[in-house]
Order: structure tokens, then C-alpha cells, then sequence
């Protein structure tokens, strides 16, 4: 193998293939990334074997061949090479030589038969979607995903195909962020299925540099694949039946609260200063003058109450809700002011941004 391509192609091909990478003892192949060339193009495959990403540049390929690398320490040195014409050469065993104007390595890889065969994804349901659109819906949805494996199911990203509509749904049981996207071009299918939280926030990753370009999603029984631009991830799907989600959210709601989600998040902040020690837990009171105070009980480090002044319509209420599980949605959703809905102690609370009617938040109340 043997081929001249740019030093800023190889760092970014590098980079976005490595997102697939996790550590791995028992395989060292795992480690590695798999440089092949053929024909006018350099390929690049990393996986974990639960998701894959593939990449390629434009090269002057002298000769075809390919050899796994380890990734952390290619990486590592391509970064750190000036942005000129690098050398990629293979002439024996499994050592790849690296040459440019001002330096010359070798490196010590494994042999390209050693890595694992990336499946191919039959395109039996396909749409596409703005690049842009599914960032912002995977920036408000994956957060609220389990990080528990005991149940599978909760510990992935639903995605919900009806027609012209994508819905993008995460919860852990304890929350719930729902997202909807209108797709351009108008389809007939009705499919759904279980993504890895880890590979759609790797795929949020990689969709940030690509504006309003079209992604296209291909589903199959088992796996799905994301095309977007040059890059292609690959993953496979959580098996099982996702909770009926539709139900969580109410209807209708009592109170509700216009606020700006600075200040709300910053007397937030604050308060949970002090719920630490009562499982984060703070109550919001709200009266129809206007009036919302959160507050938290006398703990050992102390007691907490604010006061802010907001838009109510409706009943005087209140409910306490886990500090963290608000604050996240208040980062993530990126919105001038929000809507808190209300309906009483012991239903869910809704939080939404005041402009965006696709979007919607939904937290368990705690025992007050």
C-alpha cells in the first residue's frame, strides 16, 4: 500500500472515525482503524462492534492495499504534523511508514484480516432528514436516556417514523423529552425502532458540521445507518418493545407558568445548592398574582427560598421535581423563555420552550 494525501484530510478522517472507538483489551483490533486504499480514495472503518463509522478522502493512490493503527496514537501524531502533503506507505509485515517534508515514523500496526467485517444495512425503510433539524432533536432528547442497562429499552433513543413525522423520544422512567420533526419529503412509512443512546450522541457529534444538508436513514430489522455526506454510521438497534410514551404526557394541565430559562435556571442552581442531601428534590409554589417560589427543606447545610416574578394563567399550584432533571432540560433546549405546566402535586410536570410547539418535556413529581 502506498499513497500521498493531505495532512488536514488524514486529522479529520482520523477524528471522525475514531468516535466509534472504545477501549478494548480483549480485542486490540478494536483499537485500531482500518486504513484501505483503493482506486482514487483512502477509506477509513473504525467499531466497537455495537456501532461503526466509515469516512474517506480524496488520495493518490500508488498502490492499493490496507493495514489496521492504532487510533489513539495515529491521531495523536497526525495532529501534531504541519498541514502539508503527508506519505503513507506499507512495503512489509504489518509496520506503516508515515513520511512528510519535515518528518518520517513507523508505525507498529495489525493486519487488516484481523478486523471485524462491517455488516452491510439492507435499505428496507429509508427517508431523509435535515442534518440540522436531527441535531437539535438529538441535543434535546438523548440527555434524558438511562445510563441503567437493566432495562435495555430505556437506555436507548426511539425513533418514531409516521408518514411526514419523525419523533425522537428518551426517558429513564423518571423524565421524558420528546421531540417531532416534520420530514420534507412526504413518505408512507410507519416504522420505529431502539437506537443506543452512545451512538446517536456520536451521530449528534458529527451532524454539528453539516448545516442543512439531508441525512439519510436507512432501517433495518436489526440495525440502522445514518448517511451524512461522506460518513456513513452504522449501529445496531436495542431489541424489545419501547414504553407507550404517548400516555405520559397530560392532556391538560391547571397551571401554567411563562418564565425566561436564565432566571429560572439560575434561582434553580441555587436552591439545589441545598436539596442535595433530600434527593435534589425542590418544590415550585405558584400563585395567580404572578408569584413562583421554589424552595427546598431545612437540610443539614441549610435552607433555601427564591422568588420570581412570572407570567400564570391559571389555578394556584404546586409540585416538587428533582433539581437536576429540570436544570437539564433548561440547558439543553437552548430558548429564551418556557412553559411549566402544572396540574397538581401529583401528576407530571411539562416544560416547553414558549416558541416551539414540537417540543416537550415531561418530569415525575416528587412527595412533597
Amino acid at each position: 500500500m502506498k499513497l500521498v494525501c493531505s495532512q488536514a484530510d488524514l486529522e479529520r478522517a482520523i477524528n471522525i472515525v475514531s468516535k466509534a472507538i472504545t477501549p478494548n483489551t480483549t480485542l486490540p483490533v478494536l483499537n485500531n482503524v482500518l486504513l484501505k486504499a483503493e482506486g482514487k480514495k483512502l477509506h477509513f472503518s473504525a467499531t466497537n462492534l455495537e456501532v461503526a463509522v466509515q469516512y474517506f478522502i480524496p488520495a493518490d493512490v500508488k498502490s492499493e492495499g490496507s493495514i489496521t493503527v492504532p487510533a489513539k496514537l495515529l491521531s495523536s501524531y497526525i495532529s501534531l504534523l504541519k498541514d502539508e502533503k503527508v506519505e503513507i506507505s506499507v512495503t512489509s509485515g504489518d509496520t506503516i511508514e508515515i513520511s512528510s517534508p519535515s518528518s518520517h515514523t513507523k508505525m507498529k500496526g495489525i493486519n487488516s484480516n484481523e478486523f471485524p467485517v462491517i455488516p452491510k444495512v439492507e435499505k428496507e425503510n429509508t427517508f431523509k432528514v435535515s442534518a440540522a433539524e436531527l441535531e437539535r432533536a438529538i441535543s434535546q432528547t438523548v440527555f434524558a436516556a438511562s445510563t441503567n442497562t437493566s432495562r435495555p429499552v430505556l437506555s436507548g433513543v426511539l425513533f418514531d417514523v409516521k408518514k411526514d413525522k419523525l419523533k425522537v423520544v428518551a426517558t429513564d422512567s423518571y423524565r421524558l423529552a420528546e421531540k417531532t420533526i416534520t420530514l420534507k419529503d412526504k413518505t408512507s412509512l410507519e416504522v420505529e425502532c431502539i437506537v443506543p443512546a452512545r451512538t446517536v450522541m456520536e451521530l449528534g457529534k458529527i451532524l454539528v458540521r453539516m448545516g442543512e444538508e439531508q441525512v439519510e436513514v436507512n432501517i433495518s430489522k436489526n440495525q440502522i445507518l445514518f448517511v451524512a455526506g461522506d460518513v456513513q454510521l452504522m449501529s445496531r438497534l436495542i431489541e424489545g418493545k419501547y414504553p407507550p410514551y404517548e400516555k405520559v404526557v397530560p392532556k391538560e394541565t391547571k397551571t401554567k407558568l411563562e418564565i425566561m430559562d436564565e432566571a429560572l435556571a439560575n434561582v434553580v442552581r441555587r436552591v439545589s445548592l441545598f436539596a442535595r442531601e433530600n434527593n435534589n428534590s425542590i418544590k415550585l409554589s405558584a400563585t395567580n398574582d404572578g408569584k413562583l417560589t421554589i424552595s427546598t427543606d431545612e437540610t443539614r447545610v441549610g435552607e433555601e427560598k427564591a422568588e420570581l416574578t412570572v407570567k400564570i394563567t391559571g389555578d394556584n399550584n404546586k409540585i416538587a421535581l428533582n433539581a437536576q432533571y429540570l436544570l437539564d432540560v433548561l440547558n439543553y433546549i437552548q430558548s429564551d423563555s418556557v412553559l411549566v405546566e402544572i396540574d397538581d402535586k401529583l401528576s407530571p410536570a411539562v416544560v416547553r420552550p414558549v416558541k416551539e410547539k414540537d417540543y416537550v418535556y415531561i418530569i415525575m413529581p416528587l412527595k412533597i
